[in-house]
């Protein structure tokens, strides 16, 4: 069975954009993604849908859903595309040409890719590749750094080429960020230069809350993992308790 998408609601939409994110580094597109359709008050458009993807089903308020899923907002002419579980490599690429077509028959203005990067020596600070010149100066216009080379990966990596490939209007926003853990901050980030783009209204005081709470979860984790660690060191120095 090929990748499919499965409306489930009534799309009544005119030229909205899409914005979308895929489990990477520190989790952000995900993270940033789920973050806009709660605080957007957004509504369930439909899922997507494979043999190939996992069988899993994510509850959540007690209820099952896909994993895969396709949100819209009226109000703000908006839709937001996100997964929760990583999509199999042999996914990748079938899934990005999917979501093109969909776009191109849905009459999509524009797609946003989130995510995260790692950069040496850099921090909080967003970078961006666009399929357009036009996006290109759009992004340096408000201060976002573009990308002149480098490589960015995943379904998000494949999506943004093809759409240079077939001339569609697409964004990658970037946010420098933690591989090793989730990244809320990282998450906050992307939210506030794609507020720079897109006209919408949401707060991100919440995500950087959390962010601090990570940060400090991982400090107390690394403070057991030293204490751990000496005290082991003082077993070591007593030597064998029998022998």
């Amino acid at each position: 069975m090929p990748v499919k998408i499965i409306e489930t609601a009534e799309f009544d939409l005119k030229k909205p954009i899409l914005v979308e994110g895929f489990p990477g580094i520190g989790l952000v597109g995900t993270i940033a993604s789920s973050y806009l359709v709660e605080k957007l008050k957004m509504d369930l458009l439909g899922h997507i849908t494979s043999e190939k993807f996992p069988p899993i089903a994510a509850v959540h308020n007690k209820v099952p859903l896909h994993p895969a899923r396709i949100y819209k907002s009226q109000k703000n002419n908006l839709l937001v595309l996100f997964s929760e579980f990583i999509i199999p490599l042999q996914s990748i690429h079938e899934l990005s040409e999917r979501i093109l077509d969909w776009c191109i028959e849905k009459d999509v203005k524009e797609i946003i890719s989130l995510g995260g990067i790692v950069v040496k020596d850099q921090q909080d600070v967003v970078f961006g590749i666009a399929s357009t010149p036009k996006l290109v100066e759009q992004l340096e216009a408000n201060g976002i750094k573009t990308i002149k080379e480098g490589a960015t990966t995943g379904v998000s990596g494949v999506l943004l080429a093809d759409c240079y490939s077939r001339k569609f209007p697409a964004v990658s926003l970037l946010a420098d960020s933690k591989p090793e853990f989730l990244d809320p901050k990282a998450a906050a980030l992307v939210i506030e230069s794609l507020k720079k783009l897109i006209n919408i209204k949401v707060s991100t005081e919440e995500l950087i809350a959390e962010s601090a709470n990570v940060e400090e979860r991982m400090k107390e984790l690394m403070l057991k993992a030293r204490d751990a660690h000496s005290d082991y060191k003082k077993v070591e120095e007593l030597g064998p308790m029998y022998g």
